[in-house]
């Protein structure tokens, strides 16, 4: 019987809800596993700046050149920052929408009828362009427009604009400031590169990784990064 009513009538206000509800759990997930591999792509980038730093103190000749790195790898840490807090962000917008469904499903079980809610079409449409997830966000708002709560409103994938593309005054300032954090307690560190806020000293821990190349650790940093984004 269920079947066939499913077949003539489609899925019934429950089934709808079970969706939706599954669909944001699952999202919720895959963020908090990006956030978490996010922590750890930070903590290696910080390690990396602090032997690049370690190493122009043992060898005065290479401090250029380690000079050269520590701010790239400051950059990359730049980037990793960014994306995790556009995630984090993501993951509370998520979290709004969420409780939003189950409200407007639980009105439609009191009077009747729903309202399409423009709030939640704002936030489904902004975290479809999330690339993380924009799959099954698509697959939720899918299933919202089927339960009447929103209208279609899909956008295209927010476009990649990561932070220091170029270098500008602002971003180098950046720069500045993540090496002065980092390199607080290190000798050498300039003066005016250090904080004012105290930092917890962070313990470098070598990695088969230090053998490498800085080209070779800058693109093994980026191609993780990309990876948490597909």
């Amino acid at each position: 019987m269920d079947a066939t009513r499913r077949f003539f009538y489609g899925p019934s206000p429950e089934e709808q809800q079970r969706k939706c509800k599954q669909l944001v759990r699952q999202n919720e997930r895959k963020l908090d596993r990006d956030l978490q591999n996010l922590k750890v792509l930070e903590s290696r980038t910080r390690n990396y700046i602090i032997h690049a730093n370690k190493r122009a103190q043992k060898n005065p000749s290479q401090a250029k050149q380690a000079a050269s790195e520590t701010r790239m790898f400051a950059r990359e840490l730049l980037r990793v920052r960014k994306h995790e807090q556009r995630v984090a962000t993501s993951k509370a917008t998520l979290a709004s929408v969420g409780m939003q469904v189950n409200e407007a499903f639980a009105v439609r079980k009191i009077e009747g009828s729903i309202k399409n809610s423009v709030g939640i079409m704002k936030d489904v449409n902004t975290l479809v362009k999330l690339p993380e997830i924009s799959g099954t966000m698509r697959e939720l708002s899918q299933e919202l427009v089927k339960s009447g709560i929103i209208e279609e409103m899909v956008g295209d994938s927010l476009p990649d604009n990561e932070l220091l593309e170029g270098e500008d005054e602002e971003a180098e300032a950046e720069v500045d400031k993540v090496l002065g954090e980092i390199l607080k307690d290190k000798v050498g560190t300039p003066a005016a590169q250090v904080p004012s806020e105290p930092v917890a000293p962070v313990e470098a821990q070598p990695t088969e990784e230090e053998e490498l190349g800085s080209e070779e650790m800058l693109a093994q940093m980026r191609g993780r990064l990309e990876a948490l984004k597909s």
